[in-house]
C-alpha cells in the first residue's frame, strides 16, 4: 500500500508504495483510510519534540475510513461500515477500564510505543518493521487496529468531517466534559486556539459555561472562537492574560483553565489565572524538555488549586465518539469549521508546514477514494 513514512526526525517525509500490512487477526479490523487530519502531536513526533523516533514510522492518528476486512471474533463491525479511528482503543478488561478510566487503558500504550497491544506493528517495508505512529499510523491507505479502535458512525456524516473527532474533538470536548467535569455556569479560560483549543471552546459551550474566555495571538483564531461559543477574547501579545481573566471574573479567577497549545509556560499561566480551588487542565503536549515551576507551593497548596493531566479528553471512545456525532447532527457541535484545506497525500510535507506555521486549524489529507 501507499503510505507516508518518516525515516528521521526533522527530515522530509517520503510517500512510499511498497508498505506491507497484515490481514486482521482475531479481534482486529483493517480499515481503508479515507481522510486523515493532521494534529500537533504528529508534528511533535516529526520534529523530535517528543524524543527521537526508534525507526521508520507512519504518522497520522486523526482519521476516518471504511472497514475493509474483519478478524475472527469481531461481531460489532462489518465490512463497509464507516468508522472513526481512535488512538486509545479500550480493551474493556484491564485495571483502568474496569475503573472507568478508559483513556488510560493499557492499549493506550501504543501512543508511546507505536505498536499494537501485542508489541507488533503489522507494518513492514521489504521485510523491515515500520512503526505505527501515535497509536494509529493513518497516513496510509490502510490501518490495522484492535476492533475497539474503529468506532462505527452514521454513513451520512462525511468522512472528511468525521476524522477530526478521532483526536481533536475527543480531546478538547472530553477535557471539559470528562476530565474537568465543568458544571453549568462555570467560568473557563482556554489558552491556545488550535484544533484542540477550539474543540475545548465547543465543549465549554456544550457544558453551558457562563464565561468562555480565550487567548491566542492570531486574530482569525479568536474570531472563530467567538463563532464557536467563546464569550471574551484576549490578545496575549498586547494584553495581560492573567489580569484580564481576573477582571472578567470580578477578581476571583476562573473556575477552569485549559492549556491547549502544548506550552509549559501556559500551564503556569493557567494556574495563576485560576481561582482558589480552581482547576488547570493540561490538555496540550509540551516538548519533553519543558517543565513547569510553581512559584510558591505553599500558596498553591493552601489555595487548594488543582492541576490535572488529560489524555484524549479522558474519553471512552466507543461511547464518546457516537455521542459527539449525535451532537454534530443536532447542531450542538460544529465540525465543519474545524477543518481547513484538503491536500493529497503527496503534499504531506507542505501540510505539516501549514500546521507548524498555524495556517490551518486542521489540514485534512485525502488518502483513499
Amino acid at each position: 500500500m501507499r503510505a507516508a513514512v518518516l525515516y528521521e526526525n526533522g527530515k522530509p517525509i517520503k510517500v512510499e508504495s511498497d508498505i506491507d500490512i497484515i490481514a486482521p487477526r482475531a479481534g482486529e479490523v483493517r480499515v481503508n483510510v479515507a481522510y486523515c487530519s493532521l494534529c500537533h502531536s504528529d508534528y511533535s513526533v516529526l520534529s523530535g519534540a517528543m524524543g527521537p523516533i526508534q525507526g521508520p514510522i507512519i504518522l497520522g492518528h486523526e482519521a476516518a475510513g471504511v472497514v475493509e476486512s474483519i478478524g475472527e471474533g469481531v461481531h460489532h463491525l462489518a465490512v463497509g461500515d464507516h468508522v472513526v479511528l481512535t488512538p486509545v482503543p479500550p480493551c474493556g478488561s484491564c485495571y483502568y477500564c474496569q475503573r472507568g478510566d478508559h483513556s488510560l487503558c493499557t492499549n493506550g500504550h501504543g501512543i508511546a510505543t507505536n505498536r499494537l497491544p501485542d508489541g507488533q506493528t503489522g507494518l513492514s517495508q521489504q521485510g523491515n518493521e515500520i512503526l505505527r505512529g501515535v497509536g494509529v499510523g493513518a497516513l496510509a491507505e490502510q490501518v490495522i487496529s484492535p476492533a475497539s479502535g474503529a468506532i462505527k458512525i452514521p454513513d451520512d456524516i462525511p468522512l472528511e468531517i468525521a476524522c477530526v473527532v478521532g483526536c481533536a474533538m475527543q480531546t478538547g470536548v472530553g477535557a471539559v466534559l470528562n476530565t474537568a467535569k465543568v458544571e453549568v455556569g462555570a467560568t473557563v479560560l482556554v489558552l491556545g486556539l488550535g484544533g484542540i483549543g477550539l474543540a475545548t471552546v465547543q465543549g465549554a459551550k456544550l457544558a453551558s459555561a457562563s464565561k468562555i474566555i480565550v487567548s491566542d495571538p492570531l486574530p482569525e483564531r479568536r474570531e472563530l472562537a467567538i463563532k464557536l461559543g467563546a464569550t471574551h477574547t484576549i490578545d496575549p501579545t498586547t494584553e495581560d492574560v492573567q489580569a484580564h481573566a481576573m477582571l472578567l471574573t470580578d477578581g476571583i479567577g476562573v473556575d477552569y483553565a485549559f492549556e491547549t497549545a502544548g506550552l509549559a509556560s501556559l500551564i503556569e499561566l493557567g494556574v495563576s489565572a485560576s481561582r482558589a480551588g480552581g482547576t488547570t487542565v493540561c490538555v496540550g503536549a509540551p516538548p519533553i524538555e519543558q517543565g513547569i515551576k510553581l512559584e510558591n507551593v505553599v500558596i498553591f497548596t493552601s489555595m487548594e488549586k488543582k492541576l490535572s493531566g488529560c489524555l484524549l479528553g479522558s474519553c471512552n471512545s466507543p461511547y464518546d465518539i457516537p455521542r459527539m456525532m449525535n451532537a454534530y447532527k443536532n447542531e450542538q457541535l460544529d465540525l465543519d469549521s474545524m477543518t481547513g484545506r484538503m491536500r493529497p497525500l503527496e503534499e504531506i510535507n507542505e501540510a505539516f508546514d501549514d500546521l507548524h506555521h498555524g495556517r490551518e486549524i486542521r489540514t485534512v489529507m485525502k488518502i483513499g477514494a
